[in-house]
């Protein structure tokens, strides 16, 4: 499975950077379109059918409070201590599981994961 990636606001540079150099095909939004709300921000992720990276909780609600349509994944890292290129590692990590993944809000504590089905788009 080939894996889209789209980076919000809130990802770390290094780990951007540390992505695209492992070959990712990854966007970011502070380069595509900065300043979008949370809301286009997700449009775009399922429309280009880019899993979406971030460090903001808030699209979680979006996606299954507000109903808006979700994209292929979304990757959400927990704000903590963390070596700058600790969360492209974590990316690079799960993209072998990629069939794990898809479909879900990944919730990534440390070392831990866990997901929750995405709704329906």
């Amino acid at each position: 499975m080939s894996v889209l990636l789209l980076a919000n606001e809130n990802w770390p540079r290094p780990a951007l950077l540390a992505l695209r150099a492992a070959g990712a095909d990854v966007e970011a939004v502070a380069e595509r379109m900065p300043r979008a709300s949370d809301a286009e921000v997700l449009r775009h992720a399922a429309v280009e059918r880019r899993w979406l990276l971030t460090f903001d909780r808030d699209y979680g609600e979006l996606v299954f409070a507000r109903a808006v349509p979700p994209p292929p994944a979304i990757v959400y890292l927990r704000q903590g201590p963390y070596a700058p290129d600790w969360p492209a590692r974590v990316v690079l990590d799960l993209l072998p599981r990629a069939d794990w993944a898809a479909g879900h809000l990944v919730v990534v504590s440390g070392r831990a994961l866990r997901r929750r089905r995405l709704p329906a788009a």
